[in-house]
């Protein structure tokens, strides 16, 4: 196959490259260099050079591979350049012993393993959850400190101090490059996880601003949980993770209307729902069904895809299993009990058996625990209104809108508030 041309749009093959390689770049390079931030130094490095070479020479035909080869190059005169190294040469040289200089090129590479030896430092334990999402996205997504910093509403200076930050913890912590085992593997893949799920919640329901949504930090989320559902593919819960965040994924083009405001689940345009998602999560939720099947344990990210995927196969929103969903959730609530949790369930009730049902149950979420979040007075005025108790509906539409910091979504609460205030008169 020839080079491509200049006329390819080398900037925007550039920034493909990056984006499919980066982690496995990276990866590799901490491998080699044992040292994250080297290993990431090298790796812009490398991104630099694209940018300057291929609109000149062309694109080359396996961009990864020219970008890892010129890396490598950079980190080998690096280490020729290093002063402690010359300083190491010359003791060896009075000892009788060769010159050691990493010898980078020669080395075998272990793109899979050193993808996921990556996705697990970059969530280890020394790190808090926020530190571990920047990092996350920084190293195996491969965005920029601009890109996720307007992700989570920051400034730049600040998400580079995070993320900076986030670095020195491990050094100072000596974190190993390697991959975790046992027990610690599997405490540290729920970790790796429930980063991810973080980054995609953030993106399908943004907790503050005036966007409903971020379907970039959502997009990339998912296709972390892709990532890792390849890396592991024995894990239920990685797979039930992917099924998860594929199918509600799937919803977000139809989650706001034409004139951007939201759309809820039950309104929305089921045509507009991205089938080719769909059909990924439903087919990763297979495959963690299959593994069930042979006594692999699932957990919580499995049975949240099941519920989701009830959604999915419905064509109407008249046509949902509501007491399936219903029974799901009084799985999910044994086996991670919690606020959010039951305040779900009492939506899957109300539907599943009418509002009293599902009023009976959100009259014992424990709602301090939950602070100042909107979640029990929306889903209150919603059973409330389908109990036809809309004076007091209007009132938890009402409370509820006063308690969020999204703009989005306090236009639907206060406008569900107005409608119910509407009918109460009337």
């Amino acid at each position: 196959m020839p080079a491509h041309t200049i006329t390819d749009d080398p900037e925007r093959a550039v920034v493909a490259a990056w984006r499919a390689e980066s982690a496995r770049l990276v990866g590799a390079l901490t491998r080699m260099t044992r040292d994250v931030d080297l290993a990431e130094d090298l790796a812009q490095d490398a991104l630099v050079s694209a940018l300057e070479q291929w609109p000149t020479h062309g694109i080359p035909d396996n961009p990864g591979a020219w970008l890892m080869t010129t890396a490598k190059r950079r980190g080998i005169d690096h280490f020729r350049r290093a002063d402690n190294l010359r300083r190491k040469v010359a003791e060896l040289e009075r000892t009788g012993e060769e010159e050691q200089v990493p010898d980078l090129d020669s080395q075998v590479d272990h793109i899979e393993d050193d993808v996921l030896r990556l996705v697990f430092l970059s969530c280890h334990p020394s790190l808090t959850p926020e530190s571990r999402a920047a990092l996350t996205l920084r190293l195996v997504g491969g965005l920029t400190t601009a890109e996720i910093a307007r992700g989570f509403l920051a400034t730049e200076a600040t998400m580079a101090q995070r993320i900076s930050r986030a670095k020195k913890t491990l050094s100072s912590s000596q974190a190993e490059f390697e991959l975790p085992t046992g027990a610690e593997r599997t405490q540290r893949l729920d970790d790796v996880m429930a980063v991810i799920y973080l980054i995609f919640n953030e993106g399908y329901s943004a907790t503050a601003g005036e966007d409903w949504m971020r379907p970039d930090l959502a997009a990339e989320a998912t296709r972390l949980a892709r990532m890792l559902a390849s890396l592991a593919p024995d894990e239920p819960e990685v797979l039930g993770l992917q099924a998860l965040l594929e199918i509600q994924g799937s919803r977000i083009a139809a989650r706001l209307s034409a004139d951007g405001l939201p759309v809820l689940l039950e309104d929305q345009d089921r045509t507009r729902w991205d089938q080719l998602m769909i059909r990924r999560g439903l087919a990763a939720l297979d495959r963690a069904e299959a593994l069930a099947a042979r006594g692999t344990p699932v957990g919580t990210y499995f049975l949240q895809a099941s519920i989701a995927a009830q959604h999915a196969v419905a064509a109407r929103p008249e046509d949902t299993d509501w007491r399936r969903i219903a029974g799901l959730y009084d799985v999910l609530a044994q086996a991670a009990p919690g606020p959010v949790v039951e305040v779900n369930r009492a939506v899957a009730h109300g539907r599943a058996s009418g509002p009293d049902a599902g009023l009976a149950v959100l009259a014992d979420v424990d709602e301090g625990a939950l602070g100042d979040s909107p979640l029990v007075p929306s889903v209150r005025g919603d059973l409330l209104e389908r109990a036809g108790q809309h004076a007091t509906a209007r009132d938890a539409f009402t409370e509820a809108a006063g308690r969020t910091r999204n703009e989005g979504e306090r236009a639907v609460l206060l406008r569900r508030a107005d409608d119910n205030g509407r009918l109460a008169v009337d």
